[in-house]
Order: structure tokens, then sequence, then C-alpha cells
């Protein structure tokens, strides 16, 4: 979470914030880091007047960073642990599992107490209780996290990663900052960070997984024009 003079940017978990991050803090002189992936609902009373504006992505390419960063990582976190089954399982599996969450059951119980029992500024900072109120919500878990975040904001801006080179200027200027060249010319060129490595997206993805995606992201999907395949 950062706030600046006009604005307050919220970081949802691998949709390019960090990219942003870097940028406010760089040509922004007033910005101040608040946290680390906070919701709406965490930011002080002296700043909740500022509108939002945050990132969102494809959410198929959500499942697929998000699985091949963890399996990749000398120690994954509880949240893959558990739902890959320490690695045994592959990425259908796996993220089968996560969009399962939403049905509750032993698997769900396992990750609610796995996870930490406060905020703690690591990670992907989402504590247990949080993610307990995923259950019966029909949504996906990519889905469940971006409600989570932004939800309670009365103003809010929130662009897509595929196009945040285009669309960031914009987000900012319609929050009232200024963006000039050197900053265009930042967002224009800087290189990707945090970047995941995996193949083509849709190549991760069988019929049923790829719908069942599209079911439970649904909302996502909709509200900003994601189709399979073309992000």
């Amino acid at each position: 979470m950062i706030v600046t003079e006009n604005f307050a940017f919220l970081h949802l978990h691998k949709s390019g914030g960090t990219f942003v991050n870097e940028f406010l803090l760089r040509f922004l002189p007033g910005a101040r880091q608040m946290g680390y992936h906070l919701p709406w609902k965490l930011i002080a009373r002296e700043f909740a007047h500022l509108p939002l504006i945050g990132l969102v992505r494809d959410p198929w390419g959500y499942y697929v960073s998000w699985y091949s960063f963890q399996s990749q990582r000398p120690q994954p976190n509880p949240l893959f642990r558990i739902l890959s089954e320490d690695g045994k399982l592959d990425f259908e599996s796996t993220v089968r599992n996560m969009l399962d969450l939403c049905n509750g059951g032993a698997r769900l119980k396992a990750v609610v107490a796995a996870l930490p029992a406060n905020y703690s500024n690591r990670g992907l900072n989402l504590p247990g209780y949080e993610l307990s109120l995923i259950e019966g919500s029909g949504r996906g878990f990519y889905s469940f996290l971006a409600h989570h975040m932004y939800n309670g904001a009365t103003r809010s801006s929130i662009g897509r990663m595929e196009r945040m080179r285009d669309e960031l200027p914009n987000l900012l200027v319609s929050c009232g900052q200024p963006v000039n060249g050197p900053m265009r010319e930042w967002i224009a060129n800087s290189p990707a960070t945090n970047r995941s490595n995996h193949g083509a997206v849709a190549s991760y993805y069988g019929d049923s997984l790829r719908d069942l995606v599209a079911e439970r992201d649904a909302e996502i999907i909709k509200t900003h024009g994601y189709r399979f395949g073309e992000m």
C-alpha cells in the first residue's frame, strides 16, 4: 500500500504491483509505503478519502504465474505446499485444489491453520482468518484476493496489468496526478519486475480447468474483458 497526495495504490499479489511501487517511490516525492499487500480496509483514516488505483490481470495467467513462481522456490509458501501436496501434484491438480477452496472442507482448514494469524507485511500477507471467508463465496482464489484487497473503496480505478504501460498514466491523471515526460518514459521502457518463468499460458490448461477458472473468476473476466488465450 502506497499513499500519495492524490491517491492510494494497493498492490494485488502478482499483478504488476512491484513495478508500480518502484515507479511511485521513484517519481513522487511524497509517496509513502504504508504496508505490503494490505487491503483497503486497513488504510489509515487520514487517507481514507483518497481514490484507489490498482491493477488486475487475466486470471488464467495469474494461476500459471503463481504456480510457476512457487514451484521454483527452494521453500514454497504454505498455500502452495498444501495445495500441491508438497510439490507432488502437477499444475492442473494444484490449481483445481486452489479453485475449490471456496467449497470449504479439510484442505481449506489446513491452509487457514498454516497461514499467519495476523498481517505480517511479508509474502502474500493474507492471514488465515481472512482466507477462511472464501468458503461459500463461489469465488476462485484470485477473485477472492482481488475482492479482499479492493472492497470498500468508494472511488476506484482498476487497470489491467497486461496493458499497464498504456493504462497507468491514464489512471494517474484520472486521480489528479500530473504525468510528465520522464515519468512516461520510465513507464514505457523500464523492464518488467518480479516476473515468473513459464511458457504460454494457454498451454497449461485443458478444457475442464480452463472452464472452471472462467466460472470461478467470472467477475474479473467479465468486468475487464478478458478472453482465454488473448492476453
